[in-house]
């Protein structure tokens, strides 16, 4: 029997859920550098776009009562890695702490809002 469990931020409906949840596998949509009203944050700043989707990217987890511990693959998308993938591998390994899931890093030609410089989707697990 499949166990099905969604996760939507009720400002965030663009047509798809925030988080997937399948048979203990959380599926967790592309997240970027909104705050909980919709605004973006961070304009021009890796660093502050940084945080503000690992923030997201926590709450949909916490939204099935997982943590950043059930992280299993992380998919990181950069306009300009050459420039950004230094401080975001740096803000990532301290939001992980002693946590390594598998991932990938990915540079992109742009994401979809002009201002966004990174995207980060992942696959997380609930045992």
């Amino acid at each position: 029997m499949n166990h099905v469990k969604t996760f939507n931020h009720a400002l965030w409906d663009h047509g798809i859920s925030q988080g997937y949840s399948v048979n203990g596998t959380i599926y967790i949509s592309g997240q970027f550098s909104h705050d909980e009203k919709g605004n973006f944050i961070g304009e021009g700043d890796i660093e502050t776009q940084a945080r503000q989707t690992l923030k997201n990217i926590e709450q949909v987890l916490e939204g099935f009562g997982v943590s950043k511990a059930h992280l299993a693959y992380v998919e990181i998308y950069l306009t300009n890695p050459q420039a950004h993938t230094e401080a975001v591998i740096r803000l990532f390994k301290e939001y992980l702490e002693k946590h390594r899931p598998a991932g990938s890093l990915i540079g992109v030609t742009y994401l979809a809002f002009p201002e966004q410089l990174i995207e980060i989707s992942a696959i997380a697990h609930t045992d």
